[in-house]
């Protein structure tokens, strides 16, 4: 990697911090980010909600579920449910032990009759029951009579007991809200549970026929102001007959006050939970927000920048790779993407200047044999300028074509899709066709391939115009009497193919250089027949598959590296 990437990206060797990084926590050198970028941040607080449509939309996400999960539980009331429950057991008891008391007054023996007081008085058993204020005792015969009742009756204050006094605690929100809950409840409650409003006398009496024919009735309904109430009838009973009903009904508003105590709570609980969940809708907002606005706003201050083509500049993307989350991978392959774009505009660049210098050679040259040909007087003289014209001509061709084609090769690489193959298989096809060319020109040809075959993944056109170039510069090297070995052998997970010649080897000056574009090392003879981009393009084509190539030279003992080679060899490894 170049120099100018090493500004962009970090050290990849530095070790990555485990910890939660919240909001402006991390931290970056000065030259990774702009000057706007940090103009950005000193502008805005924790969070700009105006600025920040995800963090408005986490804010509210959160607030909704909290809304819903709160709305759930006040619209299905499950406290007022258990405290009606609680109430009218309790209510019950007490009715029954109304009739207790009743029963325990009659007479063994003779006739009895409420209505006209024979065997009991009602209304003396009635006036000496303490009843808390709002309760009433209602007593009918068994013609549906009334006997007797406590409304407007003087009776005793009952005897206040330590602990057990009503709950009035403030419920401020309660009322605030109040209004609002019933109407909702209002709507959203289920047809057919409207409580009736009801006077209680009228209530006590609708229950009298079931109590008189033996069985305990109860009801729950509201008065006219809307207080819930609950009333209760039982029978009373002279062994197995029944000779009357006493019906209680309990004091009006005292389940709503304790739901109200109990709904207070929640909704107390329910704005800390809010305000809870604001702040840390906020503080997750700045740490999923914060950062990819910076990031954001790195990219289209380079976009404006480089819009411009006035003085564009480098797009500094924010280093958030100390993230352990998707934003430092965000950060990460941003600034990879970025670092490889520039690493590909200064690699175009390089290559337009390489071009233009390697095309200005073969044009020089022609130049002058043109203008000496115009002064030439001899044939002899003029068919050696055709010749050098001929042959500049040719290298131009030559040139443009091999620049042609190295030019599409990253894309083309893209483009096709890699498929399965038996590598073996086209080295055999390749040594074969080859081998006879070798033949041809007095060279030994080699080939050692294994019998089992070895199938790779990537694209065999490609790869197949890789080991033609290795194997067609090693004849160019041989002399008649030299020899070409071809072999290929599997290492675990990769496969090594190589190419060995008896040539003259590689200077070793050269052995750095041979892969780059437009070097060439040739003998005298060859010069210009080659435009240097051959073994540039098989490193690019083995790199984009993922394997690596080298060359080297041939020793006749590792002892001696300065004795000269007794030929080259160039080495392909494959993943498998």
């Amino acid at each position: 990697m170049n120099a100018a990437t090493g500004n962009i990206l970090r050290d990849q060797a530095e070790p990555r911090r485990a910890d939660v990084v919240l909001g402006e926590d991390w931290i970056a050198p000065d030259g990774i980010v702009d000057s706007e970028i940090r103009a950005g941040r000193e502008r805005r607080g924790l969070i700009s909600l105006n600025r920040s449509p995800l963090a408005r939309k986490i804010i509210t996400f959160n607030l909704m579920a909290m809304i819903v999960l709160v709305g759930g539980v006040l619209y299905l009331n499950p406290f007022r449910d258990s405290l009606v429950l609680q109430r009218e057991s309790g209510l019950v008891a007490e009715t029954q032990l109304l009739a207790d008391v009743f029963e325990a007054q009659l007479p063994q023996t003779g006739p009895i009759n409420l209505a006209s007081g024979d065997g009991i008085d009602a209304h003396r058993t009635v006036s000496g029951i303490e009843l808390p204020e709002g309760a009433e005792i209602f007593v009918f015969d068994t013609m549906e009579n009334l006997v007797v009742s406590t409304v407007g009756m003087e009776r005793p204050v009952p005897e206040e007991v330590a602990g057990l006094s009503r709950d009035h605690r403030s419920t401020l929100i309660t009322d605030i809200l109040n209004t609002v809950w019933e109407a909702i409840a209002g709507l959203l409650a289920p047809e057919g549970t409207e409580e009736t409003i009801f006077a209680t006398e009228d209530k006590a009496r609708d229950l009298v026929p079931g109590a008189l024919a033996g069985e305990t009735q109860i009801h729950t309904g509201r008065d006219s102001a809307g207080a819930a109430i609950f009333t209760v009838a039982t029978p009373i009973r002279n062994g197995d007959t029944v000779i009357g009903v006493v019906a209680l009904t309990s004091v009006a508003g005292e389940i709503d006050q304790l739901v109200r105590v109990e709904r207070e709570q929640v909704l107390q609980m329910f704005v800390i939970a809010i305000l809870v969940s604001i702040g840390l809708s906020l503080v997750l907002a700045s740490t999923i927000a914060n950062p990819l606005s910076d990031l954001a706003a790195a990219a289209e201050l380079g976009r404006d920048k480089n819009a411009r083509k006035m003085s564009p500049n480098r797009v500094r993307i924010p280093d958030l790779t100390a993230r352990p989350d998707e934003i430092g991978r965000l950060s990460g392959a941003m600034r990879g993407m970025v670092a490889a774009l520039y690493e590909r505009i200064e690699a175009n660049e390089q290559f337009a200047a390489d071009v233009a210098h390697e095309i200005k050679n073969p044009l020089a040259s022609l130049r002058s044999a043109v203008g000496t040909l115009h002064v030439a007087k001899r044939d002899d003289q003029r068919e050696k300028l055709l010749h050098v014209i001929d042959h500049d001509v040719r290298r131009l061709d030559r040139l443009v074509s091999d620049i042609s084609n190295a030019s599409r090769l990253d894309s083309e690489l893209v483009k096709e899709e890699e498929e399965t193959f038996n590598l073996l298989k086209m080295l055999g096809n390749l040594t074969e066709y080859l081998g006879q060319e070798a033949k041809a020109r007095g060279v030994d040809f080699i080939s050692d391939l294994p019998a089992e075959p070895i199938v790779i993944q990537g694209l065999e056109g490609r790869l197949a115009q890789v080991f033609v170039n290795l194997i067609t510069n090693a004849i160019s090297f041989c002399q008649q009497g030299d020899a070409v070995r071809v072999w290929a052998r599997k290492r675990e997970n990769r496969v090594l193919v190589v190419v060995e010649d008896t040539g003259p080897g590689i200077p070793d000056q050269a052995l750095t250089k041979i892969f780059k574009r437009f070097y060439s090392e040739r003998p005298e003879g060859q010069f210009g027949e080659h435009s240097g981009l051959g073994l540039a393009i098989s490193r690019q084509i083995v790199e984009a598959h993922g394997g690596v190539i080298w060359a080297e030279n041939i020793r006749p003992t590792d002892a001696d590296l300065t004795s000269d080679p007794l030929g080259a060899r160039f080495v392909v490894g494959l993943p498998i």
